[in-house]
């Protein structure tokens, strides 16, 4: 056989193997997409499965709130706030500190943030209140007032509390520690003088604003 005889016979041979792995590769891959089409209904029943059990071990809360509203009372405000107060107050609220605290009783360290808002009622201000002689505008503002006094819950906290070795549930030891906070802490703005500052910070306001109506001279009166 010559030199070109076996170059001839050698790219038959090349060609013959190529189209045998090419034709071996197709099959492979039709039965692969065949198999893969046959798992897939199997692989999203179980998904659905998993997610199914997934919903009944952790279930999503429902809210449904009623589509029928009811507004019980509407009412005009006319309140000039004109300070606010930050306080913080520590607590101390026990229960049963006995002889038998050990056993029984509940004692706990509660810190307490507050905000303490003040200022005067403009609702309050009557016609005769407001009296012009002359050039001067003679004003009797009512007295200031504290309009909302409530406890800061993201910065409040129990610092500490110790219960007896027999002490059994929760009481409402920590509602009656809030609830003296809160009532602490307005009286501790009240004590600081929050109401006269907010009488005069109103004074201070109402003068620049009735200057800006044109009247010139203005007094507060009691």
């Amino acid at each position: 056989m010559d030199k070109k005889s076996v170059t001839f016979f050698l790219i038959v041979i090349l060609l013959i193997l190529g189209a045998a792995y090419y034709l071996v590769q197709s099959i492979q891959q039709t039965a692969q997409g065949a198999i893969n089409g046959a798992v897939a209904p199997f692989q999203q029943s179980n998904a659905a499965l998993q997610t199914q059990v997934s919903q009944l071990v952790n279930p999503t809360p429902t809210i449904i709130p009623d589509p029928v509203t009811y507004i019980t009372e509407v009412r005009a405000l006319a309140r000039l706030e004109t300070i606010q107060y930050s306080v913080e107050k520590v607590i101390t609220a026990e229960i049963g500190q006995g002889s038998f605290g050990f056993l029984f009783g509940d004692k706990l360290l509660f810190v307490a943030h507050g905000i303490v808002i003040a200022g005067i009622d403009m609702n309050k201000i009557q016609p005769a209140d407001l009296r012009l002689s002359g050039e001067t505008l003679q004003v009797r503002l009512p007295a200031a007032e504290v309009f909302i006094t409530t406890i800061d819950n993201q910065k409040s906290y129990v610092y500490d509390r110790s219960t007896g070795l027999l002490t059994q549930g929760v009481n409402d030891l920590e509602t009656l520690a809030r609830q003296s906070a809160e009532a602490e802490i307005q009286k501790a703005a009240i004590d600081d003088g929050i109401l006269k500052q907010a009488q005069s910070n109103a004074e201070t306001f109402l003068f620049k604003f009735f200057q800006s109506l044109g009247y010139k001279n203005v007094t507060f009166v009691q």
